[in-house]
This record gives structure tokens, sequence and C-alpha cells, in this order.
């Protein structure tokens, strides 16, 4: 007989809800008891409880994220209207903080903070008849090495076609306040001889896409040191993603990632802003003589795959000095650059600037910033418009040759930023638009704007777009196409990387 359903909506099919694995593996007697069911934001939410239903339990565990608030009230809605017998727990990181900006008000029992051993004993006191007094349930930080690990939990099915999220450890020393690890300023790391041995038992199953969700990897070098050497003695294609903090890659670190193979190894390098007054406002630590020196190793020496993160929104930050920390971070790495709009948390303290600096955010998921007193409605709408584009162009890989044409004569930022209007205001839209439309809209802003010689553009966008096999040649290229060999694309585990291989970056000089 399953009582406890365990369940969440996934931003996408690929994606596994680690969280969902922490508090089955830690159900004890509980767990035969118990299943994990997972949906995807975009089904409908009525078949999820149709599914939920059909187990007859009498204990829903709900994990709620930022991605998916509005269908988890949905669900806990429809769940209470169609069967108010079960009781329902809320956890998650969207539950944890208040206020509440999504209406959780129907859910039985709220578990604030880390779920892995109060959810069990939560189930336990429920189905043994004694509801506690207290809805909200301050679930202290637990021990990251007396719980019991998640891994032996992902399915088959998930180690063949979803990603397999891993940990080493918790918490951030770090305080930005933007950021909810910042909450829990001490990192936890699980003893490392445990850990790789998890590791080892995923790699006996099959994994070979391994996405860590640390904060901090590097922080801990003899921990990340190990980390890679385990990678390392391997022989088979794999993928592996790590978090690093930016200035903080002594010599062995360096030495071992020089060793990574081209698209193995990814590392999301978070930056946020360049500007030392902005960082200092939001309690970020900025060191910009290694930022740069760490940059320029990994660009020049390494072949691990590169993201980088900019903010727009911060407290105190123009758009002109967004646009200078966009043309700084581009001249030290041609790397993915993801623009992020800045989101407001509950649990963060950036509410402290919002007086200061007239800073507005929407009450509905994902929280992010309407305007500023330096940055106008129509002028954010622009940027979020910007930050789209930039994914769809420059991120993508899918134009690594003709992306850089768009600003060859000046400011990354100011080229781009024109280019952004323009197309927007073909389209009208920043979604939908398919490989052939962009092609064509980039090719026409390059010859008709910016001047540049039709033919030679047209043979920039085929060596781009014929550069992964099995592509379809929009049509107004056709005339000007010889089919040549072009390089195949062949691993399933990181196709965009490749494309990002720094062989085939174009000079932006």
């Amino acid at each position: 007989m399953i009582e406890i359903v365990l369940t969440t909506f996934n931003a996408r099919y690929t994606h596994t809800a680690i969280g969902l694995r922490y508090l089955f593996a830690n159900l004890k007697e509980l767990q035969p008891r118990a299943k994990i069911l997972e949906f995807v934001i975009n089904s409908a939410v009525s078949d999820a409880v149709e599914s939920i239903l059909a187990q007859n339990p009498k204990i829903v565990g709900i994990g709620a994220y930022i991605w998916n608030a509005l269908e988890v009230h949905e669900l806990i809605t429809i769940l209470k209207k169609v069967a108010p017998h079960i009781t329902i727990v809320l956890g998650g990181p969207e539950a944890s903080y208040l206020p509440h900006r999504v209406d959780f008000s129907k859910a039985d029992f709220i578990i604030q903070g880390e779920g892995d051993v109060a959810f069990y004993e939560l189930c336990e006191q429920i189905l043994k008849g004694n509801l506690p007094h207290e809805r909200l349930i301050k679930a202290p930080m637990v021990d990251m090495n007396e719980i019991i690990l998640p891994y032996a939990y992902y399915s088959d099915q998930d180690i063949k076609h979803r990603y397999c999220y891993v940990e080493a450890s918790r918490g951030c020393p770090f305080t930005c306040e933007f950021c909810l690890s910042s909450i829990d300023k001490k990192v936890r790391d699980i003893h490392i001889e445990r850990f790789l041995g998890e590791l080892e038992l995923l790699w006996q199953r099959g994994v070979r896409n391994f996405k860590f969700i640390d904060r901090t990897f590097n922080l801990s070098i003899g921990n990340a040191n190990q980390l890679l050497d385990f990678f390392l003695s391997k022989k088979e294609p794999y993928f592996v993603h790590f978090e690093v903090v930016p200035d903080h890659f002594p010599k062995e670190l360096k030495e071992r990632i020089i060793q990574f193979a081209p698209a193995s190894l990814q590392l999301e390098v978070g930056i946020q802003t360049l500007d030392p007054i902005i960082a200092k406002n939001i309690h970020r630590r900025l060191n910009i003589p290694k930022i740069e020196e760490n940059l320029a190793f990994l660009q020049n020496e390494t072949k691990a795959h590169l993201h980088v993160d900019l903010i727009i929104g911060l407290p105190g930050e123009s758009i002109e000095g967004f646009g200078a920390n966009l043309d700084m971070l581009y001249s030290l790495t041609q790397c993915e650059i993801q623009i992020g709009i800045l989101k407001k948390l509950s649990g963060t303290t950036l509410s402290r600037h919002d007086e200061l600096f007239g800073m507005v955010y929407s009450d509905k998921p994902p929280y992010d910033i309407l305007k500023n007193d330096l940055i106008s409605f129509e002028q954010m709408q622009k940027m979020k418009r910007f930050a789209r584009f930039w994914d769809l162009v420059y991120n993508s890989g899918n134009f690594k040759k003709s992306a850089p044409l768009l600003w060859s004569e000046g400011s990354v930022y100011q080229g781009f930023y024109a280019f952004s209007e323009w197309i927007y205001s073909q389209t009208e839209s920043t979604w939908q638009i398919s490989l052939e439309r962009l092609s064509e809209l980039i090719f026409r802003y390059l010859t008709f704007v910016l001047s540049y010689e039709e033919k030679s553009i047209k043979a920039i966008l085929i060596e781009d777009i014929m550069g992964e096999r099995g592509r379809k040649l929009p049509s107004f290229l056709r005339d000007e196409y010889t089919p040549k060999e072009s390089k195949e694309i062949t691993s399933k585990l990181n196709k965009r990387q490749l494309k990002h291989s720094k062989e085939e970056i174009h000079d932006k000089n």
C-alpha cells in the first residue's frame, strides 16, 4: 500500500528532483509505503492530481520551487477540493521562506528548511494520528554525514534519459544578498571517500552526465582535486558540471582542469557584476585581478566550457554600468555569458535596498525586477528582450562566426543592443523564432543595416548553420551552398558545449 506520495513539477522532463530522492532515502521503515511521482510544469495539473489519487495516499509531500510555485498552488487547491482527507506537506525553497507570494494556505503543513529528516518525523506522527499543533515546522540543518544519500533512487530510466544531480556539499560561505544560499553560511562537506563511493556506483550503473549543485565546488581544494581525479581516471566520454568561485584556482586545481578533453567539463563562473561599488552594495566579494587572471587561464589554457553570469538590475547599477560589465567580460572570455534579470526571493535581504534605489519587483514568480530609480520599466523590458536574444544568437553557439559581426566596430553591448531593438521591431516577440527565421533576420540586419556584403555574409551563415550535420539550410542560402564535409556532433551529452569548442571561436579582433 502506498500511503506517502512525494511529488513535484520539474522544469523539464530531462531534470530529476534530487530533493524528493533525499526525502525518500531517509523515510526509514516508511519507505516501502512511499512512492515518488514527478511531473513537468507544462503538463496539466489535473492529470498530476489524477496520477496522485490513483495511489490512494494518506500524505502527499510536494516540493515547491520558483519555477513551479504556480503549479504547486493549483495542485494543492485541486487536491483539497477533490480529496480533502489527504494531508498535504509542503517543502522546498519557495515554501521555506516568508512571505509566501504564492498562496500556499491550503497546505496542512509546511516544512521550512532541510526536510531530509523532518519529513520522516512528520509522516511518522501523521500516520500514528498524532498531528502536530504547529503548521509551520522549522527544520534544522542536517548532518550530511548522518543522513542517507539519495543516489540509489535514481531509476534506470532516469540514468538513461535524464540528468542525475549530485552534491558533495551544502551551503555557501559568501553573503550575496540576492541568493538563498547565502542564508546557510556554513559549508558542510560530505566525507569525500563516502561521496566518491556513491559516484562510482552511479558510474557503474551507466551515469555519464553529472551535474553538481554545490555552490562552491572549488572552495575545498583537497576535495575538488579528488573529484576531478575521479573523472580524469575514466576513459569513456562523460560530461560534468561544476559551479566555481572565480577567484580561487590554485596551481594543483589548474593542473587538473587542463587535462579534461573538450566538452567534458563545464564550469559555471558566477560574476554577476564587475563593478566593485555595486558588488560591495550586495555583499559580494569581488577580486578583479584574480578574476581576470583565472578567466584568462580557463579561456586560453583549458578546454573547459564556461558559463559566466551577469545580472541586470542590481541596486545602484545603471544600464551603462551593465554594458561596461558586458564589454569587459567579453574582452576576458568568449564563452557563454548568461545574462540574468535580478529576482527578489523571499528569505534574502535584497528588500533593504528597495526604498533607497526605488526597486520594484513582480509579485509573481520568478519575482523579477520591473524597474528601479536608474532603469525605467520600459528600459527594463528592453533589457529582458536583450537577454533573450543574446541567448538565442550568442549563447546558443549557432552563430559563432556571424554573431561577433553585430558589434565588430565597437562596444559589444551597444552593438547587440541596437540589433536587439531592430529584431524585436521585426518579430514583436522573443519566442518561437525558428533557426531559419533567425538566420534570415541576422542576414538582413548585417547586410541592410550594417552594410556588409551579401555574398560574404551568406558564406559565413552557411558555415555557422551547416557546422552541425543533419541541419536543413534556410532557403535564402541554398543558391550559395556547395556541400562539403561538416563536423559531426555525435555526443548526446554535450552538443551545445561542442558548438563552443575553442578551436571554432571566431576571432573578435
